[in-house]
């Protein structure tokens, strides 16, 4: 298991990733922080949880009209459509992002 240091809004967070992960989870990072600037620009400086919600909010939101579309471009098949990889894919990464969370809630 790799761990590294990624920095969101100035911050840096040490995490662990799948070897070989590095650049994806760099990039997750860098898209959460683009995230809290464009929030800060428009909303003023926040505390910096709530950044972190806010961000994670518009996330989930973008996520759950990806996922609205998909079910439509495919007629609602899109549940079987995913294979067993892509769930536990899926189930990995919940499960880090709720690790991440934790930490997070910890510091």
């Amino acid at each position: 298991m790799a761990q590294i240091t990624i920095r969101i809004n100035g911050y840096s967070y040490a995490v662990s990733c799948e070897d070989g992960q590095e650049p994806h989870l760099v990039e997750m990072a860098s898209e959460i922080d683009r995230r809290i600037t464009s929030i800060k620009s428009i909303g003023g400086q926040s505390g910096e949880s709530r950044l972190l919600v806010l961000a994670a909010l518009l996330l989930a939101d973008e996520l759950h009209d990806t996922k609205s579309a998909l079910e439509k471009a495919t007629s609602g098949k899109s549940a079987k459509l995913a294979s067993p990889e892509h769930n536990a894919r899926l189930r990995r990464i919940a499960a880090r992002a709720e690790e991440i969370a934790a930490d997070l809630a910890e510091s």
